[in-house]
């Protein structure tokens, strides 16, 4: 009986350490979920504010193209193509935050990680518009210099 009652207490001290480990990971998981969530919104927000660089850019452009100062459409238009990238490059980070939001949901069963799972994907989708507005803004800007150059 005395044997039975040391194994009880052994399991019950062994139990005590993994639930302590468990919330351990639990807490962490956590803590890497919503750091996820905010990058994969500031890679948004950051791919739009690069998108209306790029849009500010090409209506630079356009608008310099009135005037005879080739070099300061040709500066413009590179301007747009640098923010296009950069919008791409933060499409980029928000997708692998979601990535990593949605690989700490799969993990963490608990309604919060699912939801910033689903709000990092939002946010990826929002930075793929950006991208794709930006590019969209930097090729009419290339093209109204390239447009001058004849």
């Amino acid at each position: 009986m005395t044997e039975l009652e040391n194994e009880v207490v052994t399991l019950r001290d062994g139990y005590l350490v993994v639930n302590k480990r468990y919330s351990q990971a639990l807490l962490s998981m956590k803590a890497l979920t919503s750091s996820t969530l905010e990058a994969a919104i500031r890679a948004a927000t950051s791919a739009e504010k690069a998108a209306l660089a790029c849009k500010n850019a090409s209506l630079a452009a356009s608008a310099a193209a009135a005037v005879p100062v080739i070099e300061a459409v040709e500066a413009a238009a590179e301007a747009a193509g640098f923010a296009a990238l950069a919008a791409a490059e933060s499409a980029a980070a928000a997708s692998a935050a979601a990535s990593a939001a949605a690989a700490a949901a799969a993990h963490q069963a608990e309604e919060t990680a699912v939801q910033a799972s689903s709000e990092a994907a939002m946010a990826t989708v929002r930075a793929t518009v950006a991208a794709a507005s930006a590019t969209r803004l930097a090729l009419e800007a290339a093209e109204v210099a390239r447009a001058l150059r004849k």
